[in-house]
């Protein structure tokens, strides 16, 4: 009875859902609190079910679940608690992942500092991809594998008892007082984690947080197959049918906007790709550099998933560390690059440089010429032997069009990887996936990378990939037509509030290619003590973003995006892409995005509306 009132229930809101929950990657952030992330959703979401409230309206007004789809999202968020209703659970202890190697990682992660026993029972065989070898000699995790048939025959461990297997339908499992974690893989959908027992409740903030750096949650189109399998007791249609094709175009394409020759990969996310370029690099050092330290350097005021994710890879293996780039804001580029590669010499250590060009989000690009130069110096170790080379890791995302890495262009000589994140111009904000592709230098690279991609379990999706197939073509018309608007408001502003600093690509790099439609806003302030004009010019953000997404709620948006086909969006670096960089590196200001279509002329006059008023 219990059952059937939930799956009836949830055949009703799938009827019933809003658009936005299969077609947004980002949600409005003045409706989102991190704090409660999944918890606030999900609470207002029992109370429409204990109220037997199934209709649009009522599902609309929800809050946001996440403020970014790769972290989970409504349908996510309502797979979890069906599933966690049906075995009794706290819906906190089921997360649901678009890969099915990632939730037995983050797992073998936690227990790594914790210093606790892992073992892995499985019934049938291993999925094709789990390198037993790579996940112990290169992540450096500890763990025994175990066959079983029955889960109910199985007795205590000292640790953690993960039980991993793969199923066609979603059925309420028989839990086991003497297995933690159970793990099911469901084919291309990915796979649910159940974690059971009040002793592993601590793991929840843990995986969630493998989820957000180094993997995605099931899909929103992937999680509507599931709830739609388990309401209606089906068996899950697997089909990747056009997978091939769809990928074929997708390469191609990235080929030729990049003007590369060697062969492109596609993740889930762009933090998806970037996780597998610092492992399969990490690999390939340890193979070809034995026993000499790895540094990975990157930005400390750089995107914040870049920022995590690098860190939480380096705090996970002695032998890698973070060593800080200063990049922007009256920082050089090529002199932090040039002293930190000198020092990294000396210890006779492997380099691996992250870097945005450009940067975010000051929207500086170094001299080119000059960069190239100083990745190209050979350097000497203490010894007096020959330093290992740096490899370039380069963060496109911004200017996904200039081409960096192909036979006559500037970095064709350097072991440069460029990656981009998906969910930005080349799906036009429609879904996360992200890809990397490397010059000729770089092949055996690629290799090892692919190697990571696919034994994480991180591929793009076939809708993904169908998202960029049709995409892809139009992505560098869109950029030229978004920047025009951006150069135009930027132009505005600068007349409009002269004593605003803007942040803003010069006219002179724009006619090199390099035409983002995003610029930063430093907004003048005062007071009497440095503290009073933060004060102010922080209540002069939110005043500003306000105005914008109320006076124009169809184009103005007050979220991360960027890339997107249509509207204008806002935020603030500290306390959205910059969430997890340390306080004293953080950007409080204004970091604004413009599309190809929106209304420019109604923007101008709120923006003016607001000048007005200060």
């Amino acid at each position: 009875m219990k059952e059937n009132t939930i799956l009836n229930y949830i055949k009703d809101v799938l009827e019933n859902k809003t658009k936005d929950w299969l077609n947004l990657t980002t949600h409005r952030l003045d409706i989102y609190n991190e704090a409660l992330a999944k918890t606030e959703f999900l609470e207002q979401f029992e109370n429409l079910f204990n109220n037997n409230n199934s209709k649009t309206k009522a599902l609309s007004q929800l809050p946001t679940a996440y403020d970014y789809i790769r972290l989970g999202h409504p349908l996510s968020c309502i797979l979890e608690w069906a599933i966690a209703k049906l075995n009794d659970l706290k819906a906190e202890n089921v997360v649901s992942f678009s890969s099915q190697t990632m939730p037995i990682l983050a797992i073998l992660r936690k227990n790594k500092f914790d210093k606790k026993n892992t073992q892995i029972l499985y019934s049938g065989s291993l999925p094709h991809f789990f390198d037993v070898n790579v996940l112990k000699t290169i992540y450096g995790y500890s763990f025994h594998l175990k066959q079983v048939e029955d889960t109910l025959d199985v007795s205590t461990f000292n640790g953690s008892t993960i039980f991993i297997s793969n199923e066609d339908k979603i059925n309420p499992t028989t839990l086991n007082a003497n297995i933690d974690f159970y793990i099911t893989g469901y084919a291309t959908l990915g796979s649910v984690l159940l974690m059971h027992g009040k002793q592993n409740e601590t793991y929840v903030k843990d995986i969630q947080h493998v989820r957000r750096r180094e993997t995605i949650a099931m899909t929103p189109n992937h999680a509507l197959t599931a709830l739609n399998a388990l309401t209606n007791h089906s068996i899950i249609n697997n089909s990747n049918i056009q997978l091939e094709a769809h990928k074929a175009a997708v390469l191609k394409a990235i080929k030729t906007i990049t003007n590369t020759t060697t062969k492109p990969l596609v993740a889930s996310s762009g933090l998806s790709i970037q996780y597998a370029i610092l492992m399969g690099l990490i690999h390939h050092a340890v193979e070809n550099h034995k026993e000499k330290p790895i540094k990975i350097v990157v930005p400390p005021n750089c995107y914040g998933g870049t920022n995590d994710q690098a860190r939480r890879v380096a705090a996970a293996l002695d032998h890698v560390e973070v060593v800080d780039l200063p990049v922007d804001g009256g920082n050089d580029m090529v002199k932090s690059i040039d002293s930190v590669l000198t020092t990294i010499a000396q210890q006779d250590a492997i380099p691996l440089i992250i870097a945005e060009i450009p940067t975010n989000p000051r929207v500086e690009v170094p001299n080119l010429l000059q960069l190239k130069a100083v990745l190209s110096q050979e350097r000497k170790t203490a010894s007096g032997s020959l330093a290992v080379a740096p490899i370039f890791i380069l963060d496109q995302t911004f200017c996904p069009n200039v081409q960096f890495l192909g036979k006559e262009n500037i970095l064709s000589s350097i072991k440069t990887i460029s990656f981009a994140s998906g969910s930005k111009f080349p799906s036009g904000g429609q879904c996360t996936a992200g890809y990397c592709v490397g010059n000729t230098k770089t092949e055996d690279l690629i290799e090892k990378i692919e190697q990571h991609l696919i034994l994480c379990d991180n591929q793009a999706t076939k809708q993904q990939l169908e998202i960029l197939a049709k995409q892809l073509p139009s992505m560098t018309q869109r950029i030229k037509d978004a920047y025009v608007n951006t150069r135009e408001f930027v132009n505005f502003i600068q007349e409009a509030l002269p004593e605003a600093k803007i942040n803003f690509i010069s006219k002179t790099l724009s006619t090199q290619g390099f035409t983002p439609s995003v610029f930063s806003l430093d907004l003048p302030t005062k007071g009497n003590t440095d503290a009073e004009k933060e004060e102010y010019k922080r209540s002069l953000n939110l005043k500003l973003i306000n105005l914008m997404i109320t006076k124009i709620p169809s184009d103005s948006k007050y979220c991360v995006s960027y890339g997107q086909l249509k509207g204008c969006y806002w935020t603030i670096p500290a306390t959205s892409t910059q969430g997890t960089t340390k306080e004293g590196d953080k950007d409080y200001i204004v970091r604004a995005s413009l599309s190809p279509s929106l209304d420019l002329e109604k923007h101008k006059e709120v923006f003016k509306e607001f000048v007005d008023s200060i």
